[in-house]
């Protein structure tokens, strides 16, 4: 059963004096690009989410969003020690110089002291980034579960669709070998109509040449051996299509080699209807492709 490259999911998180939200979505791609957004101060946090989301996802542009914030918390404050003496200190030169001046100052209190610029600040314990980092970590599991099941159900519809157009690929090649059957007859019948034209007008004719000649018609003409491999593709299709895991790469390959063989038996079918059938797979094909281009 294949994914699909294109999913989403999204959840919401508290703890530790936190809250956040995740939103992951994911879009075709090549191979596996990974764009995380998160607090690069929650240290190891984006190579753990990287890891844990390789080992998940094979293919797709892939993105992470992680919001988070600090909960509302009562304001409190806190002496700041050192900004105290250094303010404590140059009140005291002021008050020498002014004396030494003959200046007189107003008493200083301990509300004006505590009003100078980082004298009193606000209080905030430093987060516990380890504790953090195990709590994020673990949280994204279930965000990473639903974005796996969402491609995975994506997958599933992709599935039953490509399934069906095997299958129709798979008739049409029969009835391309019902076509091709018929075909040799009114082959046959033009073959040996040009070879009496040829020779009531011709004197001497080389056998040899023309037995080669006639080969050669022959061989450009039979389009067994592409109808047979186009089975063969079938078969391929439809045992990647029961594989797990990613096997996009291995499909779109697989359906450029269904257009080569569709391409080549339409150049050598020298017959309206086998044409008209070459034309539909070839539309069928590149209906396929256009399915393919989601599988993981």
């Amino acid at each position: 059963m294949v994914n699909s490259m294109t999913g989403f999911a999204s959840g919401r998180g508290d703890g530790l004096g936190f809250d956040w939200s995740w939103e992951i979505r994911s879009v075709n791609a090549k191979g596996l690009d990974l764009r995380l957004r998160v607090p690069d101060w929650v240290e190891g946090l984006e190579q753990s989410l990287r890891k844990a989301m390789t080992a998940q996802l094979g293919r797709g542009s892939v993105t992470l969003n992680l919001r988070l914030s600090r909960e509302a918390q009562p304001e409190t404050h806190r002496l700041n020690e050192q900004a105290l003496e250094r303010t404590l200190a140059i009140l005291s030169q002021v008050e020498e110089a002014a004396s030494k001046n003959g200046f007189s100052l107003a008493k200083t209190t301990a509300s004006d002291v505590l009003s100078q610029r980082g004298v009193l600040e606000l209080a905030s314990d430093d987060a516990d980034t380890n504790g953090l980092l195990s709590l994020l970590t673990f949280d994204f599991e279930s965000v990473l579960a639903d974005f796996c099941q969402m491609r995975a159900q994506e997958g599933a519809a992709l599935n039953s669709i490509l399934s069906a157009q095997v299958d129709n690929v798979a008739i049409k090649i029969a009835k391309a070998y019902e076509i091709a059957v018929e075909r040799k007859d009114e082959m046959a019948q033009n073959l040996r109509a040009n070879l009496a034209g040829v020779l009531d007008n011709t004197d001497a004719v080389d056998e040899g040449r023309l037995a080669q000649e006639l080969a050669l018609i022959v061989v450009k003409a039979d389009i067994t051996e592409e109808l047979d491999r186009l089975e063969a593709h079938v078969v391929a299709a439809r045992d990647l299509l029961a594989k797990s895991g990613p096997v996009g790469r291995k499909f779109d390959f697989l359906m450029q080699e269904f257009n080569r063989e569709v391409n080549t038996l339409c150049s050598k079918s020298q017959n309206k209807s086998l044409t008209t059938l070459g034309l539909d797979l070839k539309v069928l094909i590149d209906q396929m492709r256009e399915q393919v281009q989601n599988v993981e």
